[in-house]
């Protein structure tokens, strides 16, 4: 924590502003009972707790700054920079966020720091003074009772996807990128060279093709090494060759099977188990640009 300390205000529009600017911090003290100045009540309500004192205090979380691996965006360098990736995931935002989806969302930026053709960026929205990057969110109709609002900005996509999971989580995210991108950024339990069989499997409609994809991939389970990516390996070679015994529908009957076993009374360690078989399953779902 660092504490920032400030003068007695002079004004109900000085104490108002000041408020604000401290709106996403943890605890707000005012030189004056709040029952004065109504205007600062809107401020603090279930997020600050007002008290009278000789000082103003906010204690501003240090990790209220843009994730590790987030790129800043503001209206000069946004259309610079995501003009230059293949694909950009730009999280809206207030301006120190925050919280456990801001740390879900760390998790993304940590994970796609080795994926050149991926950029993970924020936009810092305030609603106050100069009203930062109200432009932008204006633009996106980005709304600020959404945040944190998660879009994603595809090269040669006129507009951009929204993530739209009603589970903010870094898995989920990446889901969403590899689903409506294309480009590959990993989940638990996966293997990259797997996926992109997996991806041009689901997609075929030659079943010639199919078989020389299933014939890949054995080919690539055979070279794998290490117990775990063998392993791994053997679920992405076993799933193509149900898939072609019992048709294109298996994939997503068995994706509903085995999220329905999930979510049932099982160890953790069996959920863990469970969440990557999906996300092996789910690697074989793919919608076309």
């Amino acid at each position: 924590m660092s504490t920032l300390i400030l003068p007695p205000f002079r004004s109900p529009y000085e104490t108002s502003i000041c408020a604000r600017r401290v709106l996403h911090t943890e605890k707000c003290i005012v030189t004056t009972p709040c029952s004065k100045y109504p205007d600062i009540l809107s401020s603090c309500q279930n997020n600050l707790s007002c008290e009278s004192t000789s000082l103003f205090t906010a204690q501003i979380r240090e990790d209220a700054i843009n994730c590790k691996g987030c790129v800043p965006l503001d209206i000069f360098t946004f259309d610079k920079i995501i003009s230059k990736f293949k694909a950009a995931a730009i999280k809206f935002d207030v301006a120190y966020p925050y919280g456990t989806k801001h740390d879900e969302f760390a998790k993304v930026a940590e994970a796609a720091h080795t994926v050149p053709d991926l950029l993970v960026g924020e936009v810092g929205v305030k609603d106050y003074g100069e009203k930062e990057n109200a432009d932008l969110a204006e633009r996106y109709k980005v709304n600020k009772d959404d945040f944190p609002v998660v879009k994603l900005f595809v090269a040669g996509v006129s507009e951009p996807y929204t993530f739209s999971d009603s589970e903010f989580t870094a898995d989920n995210i990446k889901k969403f990128i590899r689903t409506k991108s294309n480009v590959h950024i990993g989940l638990p339990g996966c293997l990259e060279a797997f996926d992109k069989i997996a991806a041009k499997f689901s997609q075929a409609s030659d079943l010639d093709v199919k078989k020389a994809l299933l014939r890949e991939a054995e080919d690539l389970w055979d070279n794998t090494t290490g117990r775990a990516d063998q392993k791994t390996a053997e679920v992405y070679v076993k799933t193509m060759r149900k898939a072609l015994d019992k048709g294109d529908d298996f994939v997503s009957n068995e994706l509903k099977r085995v999220q329905s076993l999930a979510k049932g009374k099982i160890t953790k360690e069996k959920k863990e188990e469970m969440q990557q078989r999906i996300n092996i399953l789910q690697s074989f779902h793919h919608e076309e640009l």
